[in-house]
């Protein structure tokens, strides 16, 4: 059994030490404190400058590349962070040099002079840390390696412009690396290879794995499972999607997840629900690749399983319960559910009765009885759904990417996730977004383009008051 406490991030820089082992030329890490004090960030300095200026061709440069990576990892937080804030502060673009260069530019009449001066200014515009980073390119697990060192740059990037310019540059690169026409889509199954079977545990992010035997039950003949993957990461799931092979539209997680429902053969099923979507790497945060694997899925299945005819997800609402509480004035009750209201609270103030509920809703969804609350709540889920947004987008982030994607919102499930995270997120409340292959383009245009949202006209007439 593998330890659910080691963070993978530990096993990566383990690996990569095997695979980067640079003998006698790896002098700079063993010369180097953990916390990087001034003195040692000069050697930095010096191995850096080497490194940029290129000495000794493509091999020199990447064993230099190497050094400088292994010396990132014998460092302790504080270290690793006062080796990003000098390649944040010292290896930018040169504003000198190109505001020189845009001035040489405007005083030249010559066409070909101009080209020559556009190309010389676009490389001007590249800064010396990204040729330094695009070196890892080159190096086995360097892409993986970026990708983490982004991972640990993000947190520190809050109120620090510079730093903030250093993650736009990485970004950049792995936004360029990770283009979707660069990656696989897999499917993985329980004859996969237990380390990425282990992966698929680590990572899932919206229903918990709790054991081998869980992961075997969503790994079945009626369940499928996918996930991205890039050539130099082969063994790192990037994304993943977990479906289940159904008939008609799921209503609640409990019943995807149960060991002991009877297995379907697929081509008895005419439903395909996406209920768990996990990016897996933190420092990919902001490159858009996991818009293109349902609609990919979709495809696959499609082509494969012709009997699917509808392609739907059991989503989560994360942001639901948390909004009503940070937006008190956005609660408000018809006379029908103040009346019902006023009746549960006593001489409480009825909707201070609602929010002290909020955080107490597991007694209230658990009783033999039908809760008041239920149509108040399903009321207010809709409402969140199409009216809470941030500008043109919808507030709620999993509601974003669906609708993004050019998904319909069809259904509110009431009592669809009982668990402790969905009660407290979205008072076990989950959402089926539809996916209807003649309407995935017209969709997604209209939500990018004005923000208009695709919805049934049950959640539509639900969202009234």
């Amino acid at each position: 059994m593998f330890d659910r406490d080691e963070p993978l991030w530990d096993r990566t820089l383990r690996r990569i030490r095997l695979i980067w082992p640079l003998g006698d030329q790896a002098t700079l890490k063993n010369s180097v404190e953990a916390d990087l004090p001034d003195g040692d960030l000069q050697k930095l300095r010096a191995r850096i400058d080497a490194c940029l200026e290129g000495r000794g061709g493509e091999v020199s440069a990447r064993t230099r590349a190497a050094e400088l990576g292994e010396t990132y990892l014998v460092l302790n937080s504080e270290g690793r962070k006062r080796f990003l804030e000098l390649l944040a502060r010292e290896y930018d673009v040169d504003n000198e040099a190109v505001e020189t260069a845009i001035a040489a530019r405007l005083q030249n009449s010559d066409p070909e002079d101009k080209r020559q001066k556009n190309h010389a200014l676009r490389n001007l515009f590249i800064s010396p840390r990204t040729q330094l980073l695009r070196q890892f390119n080159g190096l086995q697990e360097g892409v993986k390696f970026l990708v983490d060192l982004r991972a640990e740059l993000l947190p520190l990037t809050a109120g620090d412009p510079a730093l903030k310019s250093l993650d736009q540059d990485i970004l950049g690169l792995l936004s360029s690396w990770f283009d979707v026409g660069f990656l696989d889509l897999q499917r993985i199954t329980w004859e996969t290879p237990a380390a990425l079977l282990e992966k698929l545990i680590k990572y899932e992010a919206v229903h918990a794995i709790r054991s081998w035997q869980d992961l075997k039950n969503r790994l079945r003949e009626d369940r499928r499972c996918f996930a991205y993957f890039h050539p130099r990461m082969p063994q790192e799931p990037l994304i993943f999607v977990e479906v289940a092979l159904v008939n008609g539209i799921a209503a609640n997680i409990h019943d995807l997840l149960d060991e002991s429902k009877p297995t379907l053969a697929p081509r008895q099923a005419d439903c395909a629900i996406f209920y768990s979507i996990s990016n897996c790497q933190a420092g990919l945060a902001g490159v858009g690749f996991g818009n293109f694997l349902i609609k990919n899925v979709v495809k696959d299945l499609s082509a494969k399983l012709p009997n699917l005819k509808t392609f739907s997800t059991l989503s989560p609402i994360p942001g639901f319960l948390a909004y009503f509480r940070n937006h008190p004035e956005e609660v408000v009750f018809s006379e029908r559910e103040l009346k019902a209201l006023k009746k549960m609270a006593g001489e409480t103030d009825a909707k201070e009765f609602f929010l002290a509920a909020l955080d107490n809703l597991g007694e209230h969804l658990k009783e033999d009885t039908p809760s008041p609350l239920k149509p108040i709540l399903l009321r207010l889920c809709a409402r969140y759904l199409l009216s809470a947004k941030k500008g043109r987008q919808a507030f709620d982030r999993v509601s974003h990417f669906h609708l993004s994607n050019g998904a319909k919102i069809e259904r509110i499930n009431w009592a669809a996730d009982l668990s402790e995270k969905g009660i407290g997120q979205s008072a076990g409340m989950m959402v089926n977004y539809l996916y209807q292959l003649s309407h995935i383009e017209k969709h997604h245009e209209s939500y990018t383009e004005s923000g208009d949202i695709a919805v049934s006209s049950a959640v539509s007439k639900m969202a009234r008051l």
